[in-house]
């Protein structure tokens, strides 16, 4: 099933767009991003290339990116089908190396170096198998895909036997849920109408465009000050009516009596969820939050920075998440992002992925795919994220229906960067960072 290519080479470069210009992606804690990746390239001894891609906001890129070479010697010159016929102790040879391990375990920069790899490997294996990454992996069988997953601190929630007979469950009718993607795509939601850095013109300008477009659920960060957040909420709830989908996102700024005093102030405007209203790695606060919520119908949404399974794990358990956002570049890769979908499925709290940044789209489409067609079974209550920047220096950019994602059928995990935005932002030496 998996080519027997060896990988001989693997690249990396510092990628970074000057989106702190336009503050496209400003929040009240990343006031000033700029929108940057560690691209991942590798190459077997057949001349083929597989890509990954990991996300960072501009200074700190290159730390990422020397962690991604100190990584090198764990994929070099071993072939992908060795990787793939036992890929749980491959991935934990990144995880687990006895020196490197000290940086993590398991979160930081030397995580989010392991997502750059693990997803350059995904890539190349679809790649080759001539399938996008969603089919590539819908396709394993699946006691194979579940031995490939790294389940190390689940088995007090869940075991491999029950993962086993869970994923079984909807084999039968996978082939009708495929070729419902196939006509309909996948529900999405925006969040580029209501960056904090926008002015209120500038987000009614968007916000009725989108409208236009058929948008129906929409997306603006909170957090500044009471005033503002008001009036914002104000101006695109007027906007949107009242029967379209608002959501709020605090990007961690608020302690935990301050996020539920907000929230509370907030609920006239009718938000679906509050988005990482405090510290990504307080579990019980978000648990006080979510149940202080629960009266006014106001979810509770957080993983984009949730740094492993076990993370999530008691999140779900301590019922600290109704709305669970996988990331596809901040823990480990493919296997890890599916342990959390399952943990997910196995709590009954639904999966709707993050995808603010720079590449995220065009990668967490195949994820809410996979969720759809092998795991949950279920698309009525959760959907994926779309922010409209920079998908035009993707090879396979996400592209958008009736507000709907499109199933990808390009091969790979739509990962590759075209080759003149690379030469172009790539820091320091490309041409825009040294004019």
């Amino acid at each position: 099933m998996f080519s027997k290519e060896k990988i001989v080479q693997l690249q990396v470069q510092d990628v970074r767009y000057p989106t702190s210009k336009t503050l496209d992606g400003s929040d009240s804690v990343h006031t000033d991003p700029d929108y940057s990746v560690a691209y991942v390239t590798l190459t077997t001894d057949t001349g083929a290339c597989g890509y990954g891609i990991t996300f960072t906001l501009g200074a700190g890129t290159d730390v990422v990116v020397k962690a991604i070479e100190l990584l090198k010697r764990k994929v070099v010159d071993k072939s992908v089908h060795d990787i793939f016929t036992n890929y749980r102790a491959f991935y934990r040879s990144l995880t687990q190396d006895s020196q490197m391990r000290w940086l993590g375990p398991e979160k930081g920069i030397v995580h989010l170096a392991t997502a750059a790899v693990t997803n350059a490997v995904w890539d190349l294996a679809a790649r080759l198998a001539n399938k996008p990454l969603w089919k590539f992996v819908v396709d394993i069988p699946v006691e194979d895909l579940v031995a490939m997953i790294d389940w190390s601190y689940t088995s007090d929630v869940i075991s491999e036997r029950e993962i086993v007979e869970m994923l079984k469950e909807g084999q039968s009718t996978k082939e009708e849920r495929i070729k419902e993607l196939e006509k309909d795509g996948y529900p999405a939601y925006i969040t580029s109408v209501g960056w904090l850095g926008y002015s209120d013109e500038k987000v009614k300008r968007l916000t009725n465009e989108k409208l236009g477009e058929g948008w129906t659920a929409f997306k603006m960060k909170v957090g500044v000050s009471q005033e503002d957040d008001m009036r914002r909420a104000e101006l695109i709830r007027s906007l949107i009516g009242p029967d379209n989908k608002l959501m709020m996102d605090a990007n961690q700024i608020w302690d935990v009596k301050d996020a539920i005093t907000r929230m509370k102030q907030l609920k006239k405007y009718n938000p679906y969820w509050i988005e990482e209203p405090t510290s990504p790695d307080d579990v019980d606060g978000h648990a006080q939050i979510s149940q202080a919520l629960r009266e006014h119908n106001i979810g509770v949404a957080t993983g984009e920075m949730c740094q492993n399974r076990v993370m999530f794990k008691q999140f779900l358990k301590l019922h600290a998440m109704q709305f669970c956002q996988i990331d596809s570049c901040r823990v480990g890769g493919v296997t890890e992002v599916l342990a959390i979908m399952v943990l997910a499925r196995k709590f009954g709290v639904p999966v709707v992925p993050h995808a603010g940044g720079v590449g995220l789209c065009e990668l967490v489409r195949h994820y809410s795919m996979i969720d759809y067609v092998l795991i949950s079974g279920k698309i009525s209550d959760r959907m994926c994220e779309y922010a409209e920047h920079l998908h035009e220096h993707f090879t396979d950019e996400a592209e958008i229906k009736n507000a709907r994602y499109v199933l990808p059928y390009k091969p790979g995990f739509s990962c590759e960067m075209k080759k003149e935005a690379v030469e172009t932002y790539n820091f320091p030496d490309g041409s825009y960072w040294k004019n």
